[in-house]
C-alpha cells in the first residue's frame, strides 16, 4: 500500500498537537489528550487487524473500545504528560504506516467486518477492505481530529 497520504495526514496532526495553548472543547467534547489518545487506540486497533489480515486470520474492526472514556483515561494515565503522549501516538503511527507499506495488494483487499461509531452515531456497520480502512484514516479520521486539535485553541 501507498501510506503517503497518511502519513502526510499524521504530519499535519502532529504539527496541529504539538502547538501550545490546547484547551478543553467548548462544546463540551474530549481535549487533546483524549483526542491524542482515541488516535492511538484506533491505530493500534488497525494495525493490529492489518496483522491479523496478513497472519491468515480473519479480524474484525471494532472502534468502540477506542471510543470508551475508561479506556482513554487508562492510555492518558500510562504517560507522563502530553509531550511523551505525542511521542507514543506518533510511534504508533509509524508503526501503523510501516505495517501498510508492507501490505501486499491481496492483503490490502482482503474484507474485514467494520463497525465504526462516531460517538453515538453509527457510521459504518459493513465489511469494508483493508485497504479501505486504512485509506479511511488518511482520508477521514486523521483530518478530523486534526480540526478537532485546531478548535481547542
Amino acid at each position: 500500500m501507498d501510506t503517503t497520504a497518511l502519513r502526510s495526514a499524521y504530519s499535519k496532526f502532529f504539527e496541529e498537537a504539538e502547538e501550545p495553548g490546547l484547551g478543553e472543547a467548548a462544546d463540551g467534547g474530549w481535549n487533546a489528550d483524549q483526542v491524542l489518545a482515541h488516535v492511538l487506540s484506533v491505530d493500534a486497533a488497525t494495525a493490529a487487524v492489518a496483522l491479523g489480515v496478513v497472519s491468515g486470520a480473519r479480524p474484525v474492526f471494532d472502534n468502540r473500545i477506542c471510543l470508551d472514556s475508561w479506556n482513554l483515561d487508562r492510555i492518558i494515565a500510562e504517560h507522563d504528560g502530553r509531550s511523551r503522549l505525542i511521542a507514543r501516538v506518533r510511534g504508533q503511527a509509524a508503526l501503523l504506516c510501516d505495517i501498510a507499506d508492507q501490505l501486499t495488494e491481496e492483503a490490502a483487499a482482503v474484507v474485514v467486518p467494520a463497525f465504526l461509531m462516531s460517538g453515538d452515531e453509527l457510521l459504518l456497520d459493513q465489511p469494508v477492505s483493508l485497504a479501505g480502512l486504512v485509506n479511511g484514516l488518511a482520508g477521514n479520521h486523521v483530518p478530523v481530529h486534526t480540526r478537532q486539535l485546531a478548535c481547542l485553541r
